[in-house]
């Protein structure tokens, strides 16, 4: 039976991009990349290269080259690779901000070594948050991602890049990974990385200075918060942007430059869009009233942590936090223990 159109056009995708997937290797392991650019500009994940300055790049005609690391940003699992050639296959650059869920989603990958295996489902989700990894904003898809497809392209149907597919979840105790449930970092966050490492070799945020967690409609309703969704303040960097303007511990962030903020992972989207320096607005909600802040962002640079609070919490706010069923710092409390909360 010939092959339907849809088959057809996951068969026209395929051979359009595979010649631009790319095996990526060194000593502490290895994953999938894409070429995104002729001159050699190769994305892949941040934990596929881990610490590697250099690594070896499987090109589809064979050649085995060496590529050098221009920078990574674990933050969002992002690195850009260059290897000195010219002329190479490359992989057309889509818009992550279009995506709709239900449209065709195709991966390209090295999974368990098997070069250019090609697997094929829809986007199941955008906008996805995984707790526990810091992983926010992400393409989910059911798409068979399996280990060593890291780093390798999530693509539309126009065989379009839509996403450098990062993780696939594996169940708390099991050896086995979920089936359909792969995530991927969306292109236009990647690209950002790409662009400012390929014109500076540097990657620069903005940060506030504060360490938080998020609250919901169920601790709201059983603390009687003002507010039913938001992030509270945890901790203030001394000297930091938010102490400056006025950020206090305890404080509810619900928006940042007049966008919702109902969890963490909202307001670290809306700081990677915002330069360092520039002036930026905080809706607070406190026991008094909803106040607005003006916050003049400062800068990190991705190589060195932002300069954030302490890991631990003041004694008086590890006793409200902790209190705080469903929070990642309530959960962490209860266990006995105090990692670094979320900080921006």
């Amino acid at each position: 039976m010939p092959p339907g159109s849809e088959e057809l056009n996951t068969i026209r995708v395929a051979r359009q991009v595979s010649p631009a997937v790319v095996s990526v290797r060194h000593q502490g392991g290895s994953g999938s990349g894409v070429i995104i650019q002729r001159d050699g500009v190769i994305l892949t994940n941040a934990h596929v290269v881990g610490n590697a300055q250099v690594v070896q790049i499987g090109l589809a005609d064979g050649r085995r080259l060496q590529g050098q690391v221009i920078g990574r940003d674990p933050g969002i699992d992002i690195a850009v690779v260059r290897v000195a050639a010219q002329d190479l296959p490359t992989a057309a650059i889509g818009d992550s901000d279009m995506l709709e869920v239900g449209q065709v989603a195709i991966a390209i990958g090295n999974p368990l070594g098997l070069d250019r295996t090609v697997t094929s489902g829809v986007v199941s989700a955008i906008n996805r948050e995984i707790p526990g990894l810091g992983a926010e904003g992400l393409i989910q898809t059911d798409a068979a991602i399996n280990p060593g497809n890291s780093g390798g392209p999530l693509l539309d149907s126009q065989g379009r890049v839509i996403g450098i597919n990062t993780v696939v979840l594996q169940p708390r105790g099991s050896p086995v990974v979920a089936v359909g449930l792969g995530f991927a970092v969306p292109i236009n966050l990647a690209n950002d990385v790409v662009q400012q490492l390929l014109t500076t070799g540097q990657i620069r945020r903005a940060f506030l200075g504060i360490s938080y967690a998020d609250i919901g409609p169920e601790v709201a309703a059983q603390f009687r918060l003002p507010v039913r969704q938001g992030v509270i303040v945890a901790e203030v960097a001394p000297g930091s942007p938010a102490a400056q303007a006025g950020v206090q511990p305890q404080d509810i962030v619900t928006a940042i430059n007049a966008v919702p903020v109902t969890r963490g992972g909202d307001l670290r989207r809306v700081l990677r869009g915002l330069a360092p320096g520039s002036l930026t607005t905080l809706t607070v909600v406190r026991p008094t009233g909803t106040v607005t802040l003006n916050v003049r962002l400062g800068e990190v640079r991705v190589s060195q942590p932002a300069p954030l609070p302490d890991a631990s919490f003041r004694q008086s706010d590890r006793r409200f936090i902790s209190a705080l069923p469903g929070s990642r710092a309530g959960a962490a409390a209860q266990r006995g223990w105090w990692p670094a909360p979320h900080g921006v």
